[in-house]
């Protein structure tokens, strides 16, 4: 069966194409081996369970692996201690039988009485009982015990499971003086350590810090450019396809930074969709600059579950969801900090990054999907320039080709109309999301756009519109005086020099009252800037 590009359940490499995970299983292995306890938090789709399948047959040779999932655990399973703990009790001895045809007798004996202890005492069977049972086993192994538990934030909310966390925590603090797992591994979303999040507010004051021994995971599950470029490899000699591999690695990666499940996504969709497309006439013409931005273009329109986590976790938590609109349109700086606020809770979902110590979205594809949502919002939509560009938008595109410099004088005049009379902290404030707004409906459907993060802040913000494999280059920035203006000229020749482009765009907001409104072209060498002031 010839391999193919996975983004649904767990990665096989003799069947799907994937990153090699040797590098990142060493890493684990040496926290393993160091007897650690920790958790490996990532956001959804980020490629714990294909790391944690991957790392269960690394360590087999060395270590008696229990792999298990909590979702398997049905709610039921959680409402009480006597309940959680024959059910664990009875899936630890089904996954450690597993693949060991023989034992000790002395191990033989204590699975034989965690089991028969689960048929007997039934009603009574309890976390106490459960865990000097587990020590037992632990104690007569001929390896030492490694517990993986997947999915651990699907039994978060539910106090039974802080106090199984609690009974862990007990054991590994005593396990100089009674046998316990040599390590163990939770995966999930949530951090364990900020358990606060889920638990129900009567239970939230019974957590005493049950996790307080966990180690710090530093492994770093995203994908690198290389990486990247060496899943490519095998795709193209598979295919006998050419492709430049190293530009194609460099965007999949600058539009994702390696987020496992975009960077699969994005594949996917130019071998299975885009390829299949009238203007592609075979996999080669797929694999290039234009392919890769209709595959970006059909990612953001996918109905995918990762998509449809985040909007759910910014319906949830209504000041993460201001704190991320804030830093997309007004260019406000956040100091980035771990201290239990906003910041963590968007961290732990992956809406952001530590980007030399401030806060960054997380990747492109987030960013303009975050842009998009925004913009969706009904409060958007019933503006009069969002209108306005329901009404203008067939005007703007001739023989395939879109006319920014329209777009442009279109907007100046619109703004004005409607907003010119506005103040200066409206301006600097939602100018761009104006701009954006009214962007949006031109370019639905044929094109997308991003916002260039290394440009943006409170004075200048770059926008690069991908439409029908063309690119324009868009600054849009505050007026502080002709001067400023020239650097800002200068500025954009360098970008347009950078993108291989001899044509880009200057929008700027201008707070003066005698200001002309409109658009002008500047010829500068041998570019074009398209400049409209409003």
């Amino acid at each position: 069966m010839a391999k193919v590009f996975n983004t649904t359940g767990i990665c096989v490499p003799q069947r799907h194409y994937m990153v090699h995970l040797q590098k990142r299983l060493e890493e684990i292995k040496k926290l393993v081996d160091e007897g650690k306890y920790f958790s490996v938090n990532k956001a959804r789709q980020y490629g714990k369970t294909t790391t944690l399948m991957a790392l269960g047959k690394y360590l087999q040779k060395e270590y008696n692996v229990v792999s298990m999932d909590f979702q398997t655990f049905g709610n039921a399973e959680f409402q009480t201690e006597n309940r959680f703990s024959l059910s664990f009790a009875g899936s630890f001895v089904r996954l450690f039988l597993k693949n060991r045809p023989s034992m000790s007798k002395r191990l033989q004996a204590a699975v034989d009485a965690l089991a028969r202890n689960v048929s007997k005492m039934q009603e009574h069977f309890a976390l106490k009982l459960l865990f000097e049972q587990l020590s037992e086993i632990c104690e007569a192994s001929d390896k030492p015990i490694v517990l993986m538990i997947d999915e651990v934030d699907s039994a978060a909310n539910n106090q039974v499971f802080v106090d199984f966390l609690a009974q862990l925590r007990a054991q590994y603090l005593n396990r100089f003086s009674q046998a316990a797992f040599w390590s163990v591994i939770l995966a999930g979303v949530y951090d364990i350590r900020h358990l606060r999040q889920k638990l129900r507010p009567k239970e939230e004051h019974r957590m005493n810090s049950p996790w307080n021994i966990a180690a710090e995971f530093k492994v770093d599950l995203s994908f690198s450019k290389e990486e990247i470029a060496a899943m490519l490899q095998e795709y193209a000699s598979d295919h006998s396809v050419h492709i430049d591999i190293d530009g194609m690695a460099g965007l999949l990666w600058d539009y994702t930074a390696g987020y496992p499940f975009l960077v699969s996504r994005l594949c996917q969709l130019i071998d299975e969709d885009v390829s299949a497309g009238t203007e592609y006439s075979s996999r080669a013409e797929a694999w290039t600059k234009k392919g890769f931005y209709e595959a970006v273009r059909l990612i953001l329109w996918d109905k995918n579950t990762l998509f449809e986590s985040l909007t759910g976790k910014l319906y949830d938590y209504p000041k993460l969801a201001a704190m991320l609109r804030t830093l997309l349109f007004t260019g406000r700086t956040f100091s980035y900090r771990a201290d239990g606020n906003v910041l963590d809770i968007a961290t732990m979902f992956g809406f952001i990054k530590n980007q030399n110590g401030t806060v960054a979205i997380a990747n492109r594809i987030f960013e303009t999907y975050l842009y998009n949502y925004f913009l969706s919002e009904e409060e958007m939509r019933e503006t009069e320039l969002y209108k306005a560009s329901l009404q203008d938008k067939n005007q703007f595109v001739t023989g395939g080709h879109l006319n920014m410099k329209k777009v442009l004088e279109k907007f100046a005049v619109h703004f004005h109309d409607i907003y010119g009379n506005r103040s200066r902290t409206f301006l600097e404030e939602e100018g761009r999301q104006y701009f954006l707004l009214y962007l949006k409906p031109i370019i639905n459907g044929t094109g997308n756009y991003y916002i260039e993060a290394r440009t943006r802040d409170l004075g200048r913000t770059d926008v690069i519109v991908d439409y029908a494999g063309e690119q324009y280059i868009i600054e849009m920035k505050l007026w502080h005086g002709e001067e400023y203006n020239r650097r800002g000229e200068q500025q954009l020749l360098g970008y347009l020099d950078s993108y291989h482009v001899n044509r880009g765009y200057l929008l700027s907001f201008n707070f003066n009252q005698n200001k002309t409104v409109g658009v002008r072209e500047i010829q500068i060498g041998d570019k074009t800037i398209v400049e409209a002031v409003v």
